[in-house]
C-alpha cells in the first residue's frame, strides 16, 4: 500500500524533518497565531503521519485516503497540544493520528464491527508485525492470546471481523478453460428437497458412465475439485481429465436430448 513515493499529491521522499528545537519554536509561534509557522510545522510532521499510515498496511485501504485522514489527526493534535507540558509533540500526536484513522475505518466500513473488537484486532496485528520485524517469524494465536490476556477464540474472531467482504462473483481459480468463482464454493443445504427431481436425473445419468468418468464428474462437480487436483489424485494428466470430463458431459447430454 505504501510502496509509492507520491501519496495524496505529496512527494514523501522529499518531506522535511524538523529538529526538536525547531518544533518547540514553531509551536510557540503557532499558539501566538502565526499561520506561516503552522504551515511549516504541518509539513515538518508529515513523516509522522506517514509512519502511522504504514501501520495500517495490508488492510486493503487506499493509502491516499488514509494519509489525508492522518493529516486531519495531525492538525487536531497541533490545535490541542499544550506547549507547557514536558512532553514531545510526537508522543501526543501519534495517538491522535491513529484515533482519527481508526474512526474513519470504523465509520466507513460496509460491515459494522464493534469498536472493542476492532481495537483488539489492531493490537493483534501490531504484535504480529512486531514479531515479524524483530524475529522474522509468524507468532501463533496462542502466544498472542497469552500476551493480551484474552481467549484465543477472541483473537480469531477479531481478525475475521476486520476482513474485507468480497463478491460472490470474485474469481478464485482458473484452470485454463474456465473461472471458478466464490459462489461455486458455497454450498446450499436449504434447497436440496426442491431439487430432488434434478438430483434423481443426475444420479440416473451417472450410472451410465464408466468408472473413471463417474470418479471425475464426482470429484469435479460434487466435491469442487479442480482439474489439476483430480489429475494429481488419480495419476493422469490435466489434459486427460479435461477430455474425460467433456466426454462424460457430452454423454449425459446425448442421453437427455
Amino acid at each position: 500500500m505504501i510502496n509509492k513515493v507520491e501519496i495524496a499529491g505529496v512527494n514523501t521522499a522529499k518531506l522535511p524533518v524538523l529538529s526538536n528545537e525547531e518544533k518547540k519554536e514553531l509551536l510557540i509561534k503557532i499558539k501566538n497565531g502565526d499561520n506561516e509557522a503552522r504551515e511549516m510545522f504541518i509539513n515538518g510532521n508529515l513523516r509522522l503521519v506517514l509512519s502511522v499510515v504504514q501501520r495500517f498496511n495490508g488492510r486493503g485501504e487506499n493509502a491516499d485516503d488514509l494519509f489525508q485522514i492522518g493529516c486531519v489527526g495531525l492538525i487536531k493534535a497541533i490545535d490541542n497540544f499544550d506547549v507547557n507540558q514536558e512532553v514531545q509533540f510526537s508522543t501526543y500526536g501519534v495517538p491522535m493520528i491513529i484515533g482519527e484513522i481508526r474512526r474513519y475505518l470504523r465509520d466507513n466500513n460496509s460491515i459494522r464491527v464493534s469498536r472493542s473488537l476492532r481495537d483488539l484486532a489492531y493490537k493483534v496485528l501490531a504484535i504480529k508485525d512486531r514479531e515479524m520485524k524483530q524475529h522474522q517469524r509468524e507468532i501463533s494465536i496462542e502466544e498472542i492470546a497469552k500476551e493480551l490476556a484474552v481467549e484465543k477464540e477472541e483473537i480469531t474472531l477479531c481478525l475475521d471481523a476486520i476482513q474485507q467482504p468480497i463478491s460472490l462473483q470474485e474469481p478464485v481459480y482458473n484452470d485454463g478453460n474456465e473461472n471458478l468463482y466464490v459462489l461455486d464454493q458455497v454450498s446450499d443445504k436449504k434447497n436440496t428437497d426442491e431439487l430432488w427431481a434434478e438430483n434423481i436425473t443426475i444420479s440416473e445419468a451417472m450410472k451410465k458412465l464408466n468408472d473413471k468418468e463417474k470418479m471425475i464428474i464426482g470429484k469435479r462437480f460434487f466435491e469442487g475439485r479442480t482439474q489439476m487436483e483430480v489429475a494429481n489424485e488419480i495419476g493422469i494428466s490435466q489434459a486427460q481429465v479435461s477430455r474425460l470430463e467433456k466426454s462424460a458431459i457430452n454423454h449425459i447430454k446425448r442421453m437427455y436430448k
